[in-house]
C-alpha cells in the first residue's frame, strides 16, 4: 500500500494570504501567525503576497481570482466572524465557508480556511495567539503541507 503525505518543506512557488479588514485586531494576529509559519517552513518573504478585503464575506471571490490566476501554489484565507444579536453571523459564516471551499475545488489550488467563527470576542482572542494557539499559523502550515501533498498525487 502506498502512502502519500505532504511535508513541511518549503515548496517552490508563491503564497497568497487573503485577510479580512473587519475585526482587524484579531485578523492582524492571524496574519502574523501565518507569516511566522511560512517563514518557519522557509518560504521567502518575497514569495508571499498579502491581499486585504473588507470582510469575511469577500474572501471567496478574491481567493478564487487568485487561485485561478495560477500565480499561487496556495491561497490562505484569514478572517474573524463573531456572533452578534442578528442572523448576520450565520449568513456570513456560511457564505465564507462555502465560497472558500468552492474556490479550491474549482481551481485545484489549495485554498485554506482560516476564518475564526466564534461566539464572542474572547474565543477569537484565544485562537489568534492566546491559549488556543494561533490558527493563522496552523492554516499556513497546512497550506505548505497541502501543496507538497498535491504535488505527489497522480
Amino acid at each position: 500500500m502506498s502512502t502519500f503525505e505532504g511535508s513541511l518543506t518549503a515548496p517552490q512557488g508563491r503564497f497568497a494570504v487573503v485577510a479580512s479588514k473587519f475585526n482587524h485586531e484579531i485578523v492582524a494576529k492571524l496574519v502574523t501567525g501565518a507569516k511566522d509559519a511560512l517563514r518557519k517552513y522557509r518560504v521567502a518573504d518575497d514569495a508571499i503576497d498579502l491581499v486585504m478585503v473588507p470582510g469575511a464575506f469577500e474572501l471567496p471571490i478574491v481567493a478564487r481570482r487568485l487561485a485561478s490566476s495560477k500565480k499561487y501554489v496556495a491561497v490562505i484565507c484569514l478572517g474573524a466572524v463573531i456572533r452578534g444579536d442578528t442572523d448576520h453571523y450565520d449568513y456570513v459564516c456560511k457564505a465564507a465557508t462555502d465560497g472558500i471551499l468552492q474556490a479550491g475545488l474549482m481551481t485545484g489550488v489549495p485554498v485554506l480556511f482560516g476564518v475564526l467563527t466564534c461566539e464572542n470576542e474572547q474565543q477569537a482572542l484565544d485562537r489568534c495567539g492566546g491559549k488556543e494557539g494561533n490558527k493563522g499559523f496552523d492554516v499556513a502550515a497546512a497550506a505548505v503541507e497541502m501543496v507538497n501533498l498535491l504535488r505527489q498525487l497522480p
